[in-house]
């Protein structure tokens, strides 16, 4: 089976699982319950997933996944790269916006669910972290987890906001918010740090000041 389409087929089993879980609750939903949902079989099932648990979050296995391989063959910035990969997780959880949402319905009743959601969280932290500490090892490792943690704050916010119906937060609104998030720079030289900058003769005041403001918030 292909990769796009063991991805399609996974995420039709999580689908048919949520939906289950949402009529029935988490607790009361077997596993062959869910299988013929999926018109699969109790084999299949478990070839693909290992409990109940991990059908819920096995958007998040492919997610991880996906993200990880695009930050190993990202070029350029390594911050801007983290960033990008935040974007591309967001951008297909809103087109899986209807998974999901029920997902969230039924995380938020199962306290063990929940505990199991915020270790998912820490793992796109220490995947954005680790890539920056490979891509940029002279900047202190405590700049580098304090922004990883802002970039997967702002995704969580805006996403669980777009899934409660809150607001309907579009990729461009993220890219926003993370394009406001400062990037690290080495903490040792920032108190002695000199900073030259040189514009145009004729250029006005105020956008001098505007793009110093810019700049000098960045680092």
């Amino acid at each position: 089976m292909a990769h796009d389409d063991a991805a399609q087929f996974r995420l039709t089993v999580v689908d048919q699982a949520l939906r289950l879980f949402a009529e029935r609750g988490y607790e009361a939903t077997t596993v062959d319950e869910i299988a013929v949902a999926a018109g699969i079989s109790r084999r299949t099932f478990f070839r693909q997933f290992r409990s109940k648990e991990d059908v819920i979050f096995a958007d998040h296995e492919f997610q991880l996944a996906t993200a990880q391989e695009f930050l190993e063959g990202a070029e350029g910035d390594p911050w801007d790269a983290v960033c990008a990969a935040v974007v591309g997780v967001f951008e297909r959880f809103t087109q899986w916006r209807d998974i999901a949402a029920r997902r969230y319905q039924v995380v938020r009743r199962v306290p063990a669910l929940r505990e199991r959601e915020i270790v998912t969280v820490f793992r796109y932290e220490r995947l954005f972290t680790e890539f920056l500490r490979e891509r940029l090892p002279e900047v202190p490792d405590l700049v580098r987890v304090q922004f990883t943690a802002a970039v997967t704050a702002t995704h969580n916010y805006l996403l669980r906001r777009m899934v409660r119906g809150e607001s309907a937060a579009t990729v461009a609104d993220l890219r926003a918010e993370l394009a406001a998030i400062p990037r690290g720079r080495r903490a040792a030289a920032e108190s002695d740090e000199l900073v030259v900058a040189v514009f145009p003769r004729d250029m006005p005041p105020r956008e001098v000041a505007d793009l110093l403001s810019a700049r000098l918030g960045s680092l």
